[in-house]
């Protein structure tokens, strides 16, 4: 596993990174977040997207490095998601809503290619509370996949999160 992820992270720094998969993008049974984010056919979701994305927070904490504010790990990476031509939107507005009423207004950090929903965090500890909030992003995006993501780590790895609904 460790090769593939290697070579998938190879692959996306050279910018040659297929990471659209349509055989991973079956419809997963149920809506309980699994931290493992495997779909009903047993693949790991988007694995090419996820892949190119863990390559661009990679880069983005190699620069920068732990201690920096959310805004400026968020301005890299929407640099380094466009030097890589990987499509997102930052700052996405969605709509909060209470039974038939929108009721307010919450912002997605980063929805990468319609598919994949990352929460950006620069805190020394993830709590529960950053969690709820992803889980309450994906449903409201109807995405499958999100990356809670805490840059305050030695080792970024370390500080990816996937969760899958």
């Amino acid at each position: 596993m460790m090769k593939e992820i290697e070579s998938e992270l190879q692959r996306s720094l050279q910018g040659k990174h297929p990471y659209r998969n349509a055989a991973t993008r079956d419809v997963v049974g149920g809506v309980t977040p699994t931290s493992v984010s495997v779909g009903a056919s047993g693949r790991v979701l988007y694995p090419e997207l996820s892949y190119a994305i863990v390559g661009a927070l990679i880069e983005v904490h190699r620069w920068l490095g732990p201690g920096q504010l959310e805004s400026t790990y968020q301005n890299a990476l929407e640099k380094e998601l466009g030097l890589r031509a990987i499509p997102f939107r930052a700052q996405v507005p969605i709509a909060a809503r209470f039974k038939d009423w929108e009721v307010g207004e919450f912002f997605a950090d980063v929805i990468v290619d319609e598919a994949i929903v990352l929460e950006l965090k620069a805190v020394s500890h993830v709590l529960p509370v950053h969690r709820a909030q992803l889980i309450s992003y994906l449903h409201a995006t109807r995405c499958r996949l999100g990356m809670l993501v805490n840059f305050h780590v030695p080792v970024i790895v370390h500080g990816i999160k996937r969760i899958a609904l």
